[in-house]
């Protein structure tokens, strides 16, 4: 990805904005599934985003990191899971603001 961690962040909370979105309105858009597809699908899923949020989060640090730059490597890591964990913060906070009103 980039050098910048809340723009690392931002782009995983997107993607995983856009999975939620999708199953939030999947069952309009396609009915009810009852067939060995959806847990065949769900696992398939959570495969490719386990790759897409390792590419996300480590790719760049781990690619600094065999370069000899360690600390730098584990600063832009650090920083990025941190302005993730802000996101998922700032999304818990809004889930209960929202559910109050």
């Amino acid at each position: 990805m980039t050098q910048k961690p809340f723009f690392n962040a931002f782009v995983a909370a997107g993607y995983i904005g856009l999975i939620g979105l999708f199953f939030q309105y999947a069952q309009g858009l396609f009915g009810p599934v009852d067939t060995i597809l959806a847990p065949i699908t769900m696992i398939s899923l959570f495969t490719f985003s386990a790759a897409v949020m390792g590419y996300i989060f480590c790719y760049l640090p781990l690619r600094l990191f065999l370069e000899g730059e360690k600390e730098r490597a584990v600063r832009l890591f650090l920083s990025t899971v941190g302005a993730f964990a802000v996101m998922i913060f700032g999304f818990l906070v809004a889930m209960f603001v929202i559910a109050r009103v």
